[in-house]
């Protein structure tokens, strides 16, 4: 019922947001050098490295690394990388993601590939068995300014009370969360 349910709406969405989509991916080509997409390797279901498509907002040449984790993470950004990561707009490629099957709409979101303490946590506390999404409980619940174990912990609550009244909850407050740019950090 899940997989249905990210497909219709991922279609769905897909056509609404086609244009949308268009004006960024030139917005990013006439902003900065580079490729308009980051493809990120991320930690799936199983822990299973996929390649998760962004609209790019960093430099060329930044580390691979979790942006808090950067020196200075705002001289890596593009000109309008920022305005990107604040409208989560950068995120909408990933429904390309969630039609190949490697993401959810709604599920923990996928670490990087070299996060490895939050990938050993959530592999202890069983949370690999689930789709990774392009939202989750986590997000709605503080987003950027959670800790691993805080993460990992209402990642283990979606996966106890997963259901699709809770998604449909999810997919709302994050509507809101992202008009809002709650919990935004870069």
């Amino acid at each position: 019922m899940k997989r249905l349910f990210d497909l219709l709406l991922g279609t769905l969405a897909l056509a609404l947001l086609a244009v949308p989509m268009l004006l960024v991916a030139l917005a990013v080509r006439l902003s900065s050098e580079g490729p308009i997409l980051y493809w990120s390797d991320r930690v799936g279901i199983r822990n299973r490295i996929f390649r998760m498509p962004k609209f790019r907002t960093m430099r060329i040449g930044t580390p691979p690394v979790a942006t808090h984790l950067l020196p200075e993470p705002d001289a890596w950004l593009t000109p309008i990388g920022a305005f990107l990561r604040k409208t989560s707009l950068d995120e909408l490629p990933q429904l390309w993601s969630i039609l190949k099957g490697d993401m959810s709409f709604v599920g923990p979101r996928p670490a990087l590939f070299n996060q490895d303490d939050l990938i050993s946590l959530r592999t202890q506390r069983g949370v690999d068995a689930l789709v990774p999404g392009l939202t989750g409980w986590a997000q709605v619940n503080g987003r950027d300014a959670l800790s691993i174990p805080d993460k990992v912990a209402l990642d283990e609550e979606y996966l106890r009370r997963r259901s699709l009244w809770l998604d449909l909850r999810i997919l709302l407050l994050t509507c809101i969360k992202v008009a809002r740019s709650d919990g935004i950090s870069h």
